[in-house]
């Protein structure tokens, strides 16, 4: 198998070129050895929309039961589902079949141990274990299977208190994964959501499932506009991350949509913690402070959250990509619908607009996240180079790439854990502020890509 699917949080590539039914069955034993040796034997095993997914679910499936594995089968959806369904039928570990917010001939495979995340090391480790073919063959596989849908909407309707059901919302699924399942479970909590691209379609075929993409989000914001809607979802291929619209068709990017939740999590828990990355906008954890709550900042990526929330007890945590993890009520892993019923329910009890409820937020100026292309084996090396830099003349925090803070302003560079790319982003307290500190990093960026 090549070796640059491995990332850090999960297994990710080209389809036909990345992933053969050969690989993918030794995947299946390499995962299923993996399983043995911490004496797990039961797991979850779902899958996304995409056209190349029954074919890799086959391969891998073959590989998990040769291992002796018991594999709960729990069908099409999106990856949270195959989250709740471990910690709802208490299984071993899980594993989806997803590309994410991937083209559709993109695919790959999002991983559980226990009830957390396989990341980092545990990845490695399976990649050394598919190289050697050093695995463990045992009779007595056997392939259940569960519908954990009722079980989830059963949930929602039991955690979801809304103060009134009229709430007028579309949801545009960009014909991913999660489509269906919110339909379901929101119309059962007597909602009426305007669908958008609901219908599950793996060639995603009018525009790319991600939701941190502006142009992704036209569709949703002229339906918020037209029909005069309150606020508009929308969610990427496997449905863990959601984006959000206001009525005035603005973007509310995730940070923002972290100040609506989190106070209304701190006047339920006060001084509750509540994490974000680095790439969230000071004024987040300046609002959390300012409500009694302990913010903290950490690393990017859904699996560096999750290990962190446990670690510190944290209620809430979420990124700008808009994963959005809640503790509170919930099991502590992203699950966009989830997040979207969390929001409705917030609206359902005020008069107020997510706009309004934001309106005393201070302003700022900030970027989205800009990608530079940067082959892997570069992008660490140049992180390093700014971190030397810019340390010995000012404040500076290095858990996740180079975050610079400057008069009026910061900067963000860090390497993606998932693709050839730097990742960067900007803000401060004005806009020329922004463009002085954007020329200049960008600047010094551009003499250590040369070099």
């Amino acid at each position: 198998m090549n070796p640059n699917v491995f990332r850090q949080y999960d297994i990710r590539g080209h389809a036909e070129r990345d992933f053969d039914s050969g690989s993918v069955e030794a995947l299946g034993l390499g995962l299923g050895t993996f399983y043995a040796k911490r004496g797990l034997t039961r797991v979850a095993l779902g899958r996304d929309c995409r056209h190349s997914s029954p074919r890799l679910y086959e391969a891998l499936c073959r590989g998990l039961l040769e291992t002796g594995l018991t594999v709960v089968d729990i069908g099409v959806g999106p990856t949270p589902l195959l989250y709740f369904a471990v910690h709802h039928l208490d299984l071993d570990g899980g594993i989806q079949i997803t590309g994410s917010h991937n083209p559709p001939d993109e695919n790959g495979f999002k991983m559980m141990v226990g009830k957390g995340l396989l990341y980092g090391d545990d990845i490695e480790e399976l990649r050394d274990t598919i190289a050697t073919a050093s695995f463990a063959r045992n009779q007595g596989g056997v392939l259940e299977t569960a519908d954990p849908v009722p079980a989830y909407v059963a949930h929602a309707m039991n955690d979801i208190s809304l103060g009134r059901r009229n709430v007028r919302f579309a949801v545009d699924a960009g014909n991913g994964a999660g489509g269906p399942l919110a339909l379901e479970t929101m119309r059962a909590l007597g909602l009426d959501p305007v669908p958008l691209l609901c219908e599950m379609d793996g060639a995603f075929p009018v525009h790319h499932p991600d939701p941190t993409d502006p142009e992704t989000l036209e569709i949703l914001r002229q339906r918020v506009l037209s029909d005069g809607l309150e606020i508009g979802f929308a969610y990427d291929g496997d449905a863990d991350r959601v984006g959000v619209v206001d009525s005035r068709g603005e973007i509310v990017w995730g940070d923002k949509i972290m100040i609506v939740l989190s106070r209304a999590l701190l006047s339920d828990h006060p001084g509750a913690t509540i994490i974000g990355e680095v790439k969230c906008s000071q004024t987040m954890y300046d609002d959390i402070a300012a409500r009694g709550g302990r913010g903290i900042q950490w690393k990017t990526g859904h699996s560096l959250i999750k290990t962190k929330m446990k670690e510190e007890g944290a209620l809430l945590a979420g990124e700008m990509s808009g994963h959005i993890f809640f503790a509170d009520r919930y099991y502590g892993f992203d699950d966009a619908i989830y997040a979207t019923l969390r929001i409705l329910e917030i609206l359902s009890h005020s008069d107020a607009s997510i706009h309004d409820m934001l309106s005393d937020v201070p302003k700022t100026f900030a970027t989205p996240e800009i990608r530079i292309e940067c082959a892997d084996e570069h992008k660490f090396e140049i992180v390093e180079r700014i971190v030397e830099h810019y340390r010995p003349t000012h404040d500076l925090v290095d858990i996740d790439g180079a975050r610079v803070q400057f008069n009026g302003g910061w900067a963000l560079v860090r390497a993606s854990n998932t693709q050839p790319v730097l990742v960067l982003r900007f803000e401060a307290d004005s806009q020329e502020r922004l463009n002085a500190i954007r020329r200049e990093v960008e600047s010094v960026l551009d003499g250590f890509r040369r070099g």
